[in-house]
């Protein structure tokens, strides 16, 4: 499966300290021909953090992909009826995200995203990043993982001593992720 001309939906959450990752592999999608579409949970457009500030964030990536970002729920719906995206990405995915994707909570423009993406029946992608991965979220990464049309990019603990429930994805892997959930299959091995 080649990404040139895809359409993608790139979904960021509060994940700050994988932002760098995350926009390496939008280049790469770009670079192989892909169309990405930006879209921003309220905490990626408001929380000022150390690692930088959101509207530049915001401003880097919309400059990046040249699409406008999507920012609102109601901006996000449409995804659903318009059915443009071939495939949807949420990266960084917190533990916060993954809980209210798994409980069908569409209270942001992520989610609804996803929402709205889902209901065509094409494939999410989601690149965790989460301090709880082996605690409070194990649950929701086993029910996603077992959710028709969710893909997740290999992921594993990211600083077993310091974080020993942390797992984060492996976003170097998100290109080879997308297109082999574009063909309908999971990455394997999924955890590393």
């Amino acid at each position: 499966m080649e990404l040139k001309g895809k359409h993608i939906g790139a979904a960021f959450c509060g994940s700050f300290c994988t932002f760098e990752q995350t926009e390496k592999e939008i280049l790469n999608l770009l670079r192989a021909g892909a169309f990405v579409y930006p879209i921003f949970s309220r905490n990626i457009q408001t929380i000022q953090s150390r690692f930088g500030d959101p509207q530049e964030w915001i401003s880097r990536l919309t400059n990046m992909t040249g699409n406008q970002p999507i920012l609102t729920i109601e901006e996000a719906e449409p995804i659903g009826p318009k059915n443009f995206l071939d495939l949807l990405l949420i990266s960084p995915c917190t533990g916060n995200t993954l809980a209210k994707l798994a409980a069908g909570i569409t209270d942001t423009p992520v989610l609804m995203a996803a929402k709205a993406h889902l209901r065509n029946e094409k494939p999410v992608v989601i690149s965790l990043s989460t301090n709880d991965a082996l605690g409070a979220s194990l649950k929701n990464i086993g029910q996603l993982m077992n959710t028709k049309h969710i893909y997740f990019v290999p992921f594993g603990q990211d600083n077993p001593q310091a974080k020993p429930r942390s797992m984060s994805a492996r976003t170097q892997l998100i290109p080879q992720t997308i297109m082999e959930a574009l063909d309908h299959k999971q990455i394997q091995p999924v955890i590393l």
